[in-house]
């Protein structure tokens, strides 16, 4: 008598629209990607002062232009593989184009921050970054170590190029695609007091 494995049953694979529907009733945020949906973790105090240093850095400098900074609630969707994700912060200029499947969704950031947090980081800077690469909209992916103070730019370059510059100390970061800079002694000042 042979005793047999049974064979792993298939993961449920989503639509977009039940994500959707799963995300308007959630208590937690879910990225979606590929029929997969996967919650996003908590962030530390640390995490969230330096996603509202960032916010509010480069929100006072977009005040006089047609650009705008949004929180981490807004969703972004990447048309060309289907990602559908919160960025720490996200800046749009110009009129927001919200995706045909769902209103909630803006196609055409700017730029898009991720404060890196020991869970995420190898994908925020690597497939998640990927994805982001494939936004023609985007000029700038900035990741934000949420430990010491160090920042990677990764800024678009002749159509579809891109080339990283890493900060840290006393540098300060020039966001040429929104005209704003971001001294990195600012960005961490307010982890230090979480």
């Amino acid at each position: 008598m042979s005793s047999a494995m049974p064979l792993p049953s298939p993961r449920h694979r989503y639509t977009f629209t039940e994500y959707l529907e799963l995300e308007e009733i959630a208590r937690v945020r879910h990225e979606f990607y590929d029929g997969e949906i996967y919650a996003m973790a908590g962030g530390t105090p640390e995490h969230a002062a330096i996603a509202a240093a960032i916010t509010s850095i480069i929100g006072r400098q977009l005040a006089p232009s047609r650009c705008r900074v949004y929180r981490s609630d807004l969703r972004i969707r990447v048309r060309a593989t289907g990602l559908a994700t919160y960025p720490d912060v996200t800046v749009i200029c110009g009129p927001s184009e919200r995706d045909p499947e769902s209103p909630t969704h803006v196609l055409n950031p700017r730029l898009v921050v991720e404060v890196l947090s020991d869970s995420t980081a190898d994908y925020d800077s690597g497939e998640k970054l990927a994805h982001y690469q494939q936004i023609t909209s985007l000029q700038t992916v900035v990741l934000v170590d949420h430990r010491r103070p160090h920042i990677t730019v990764w800024m678009r370059h002749d159509g579809d190029q891109w080339r990283s510059q890493q900060f840290g100390g006393d540098d300060i970061v020039s966001l040429d695609s929104i005209d704003c800079t971001l001294p990195v002694t600012d960005v961490y000042a307010a982890a230090r007091e979480a």
